[in-house]
């Protein structure tokens, strides 16, 4: 008797799936957020300093899952999703200054039970449209009844100034409507040279602030 080969059909990522599938996303999420506040807490009442200013945090959209696999080429799966996508989870940390990103940075890098992903210092490396950010995926433990996995989320760290600047660049360089080619080759331009004339600024006002302690 010949056996056939069953294979699994992939799971479409509809609402019950997209459901099922985030649950230990935001739970890695929840776990980085309580790590950050905890590092802010502590260092602002040891030197009375908060070296954050805010947070904000996601979760991916289903709609967002779906269009970004296809922009790769991919199926909208889970299975792909899972395998895939490092940024279903984000964190986006907003300070004062670039010391405050890399203390944030290297006291995170130190905690034992985390593993870095991928790393891009568009900070000291900007993307060529003036983008400045640091990115970092970390792979969170997550703890479940039948054992542990890691899960990935995606920190972003960025100055005021640099939040400002992605923000503005987001809202008018990429509406929906059509722009002329020239009209946005001007923009992007334009852009570039108001990135820098903010990491001028932001260099200038740095020098008033106290330096941080070694940590």
């Amino acid at each position: 008797m010949v056996k056939t080969l069953t294979i699994a059909a992939p799971n479409r990522l509809n609402e019950r799936n997209y459901m099922e599938l985030i649950v230990p996303y935001v739970d890695a999420m929840q776990n980085m957020l309580y790590r950050i506040e905890a590092l802010n807490k502590d260092f602002s009442r040891k030197y009375q300093n908060d070296p954050i200013h805010h947070i904000q945090s996601r979760i991916k959209t289903r709609e967002s899952l779906e269009g970004k696999l296809r922009r790769l080429q991919m199926e909208p799966t889970v299975e792909n999703a899972r395998d895939l996508l490092t940024d279903i989870a984000g964190i986006r940390v907003i300070c004062y200054f670039i010391k405050d990103i890399d203390w944030i940075v290297d006291i995170i890098k130190r905690q034992r039970d985390l593993i870095i992903l991928k790393e891009r210092d568009y900070i000291r490396y900007p993307k060529s449209n003036g983008y400045r950010s640091y990115h970092i995926v970390f792979g969170i433990p997550v703890y479940h009844t039948d054992g542990m996995d890691y899960y990935p989320v995606e920190l972003q760290l960025r100055t005021m100034s640099m939040d400002f600047w992605a923000s503005m660049e987001h809202r008018i360089c990429y509406k929906k409507e059509p722009r002329q080619p020239i009209a946005q080759e001007m923009l992007v331009e334009e852009f570039f040279g108001y990135a820098k004339q903010l990491e001028e600024i932001e260099a200038q006002m740095e020098k008033y602030c106290e330096k941080h302690p070694r940590s």
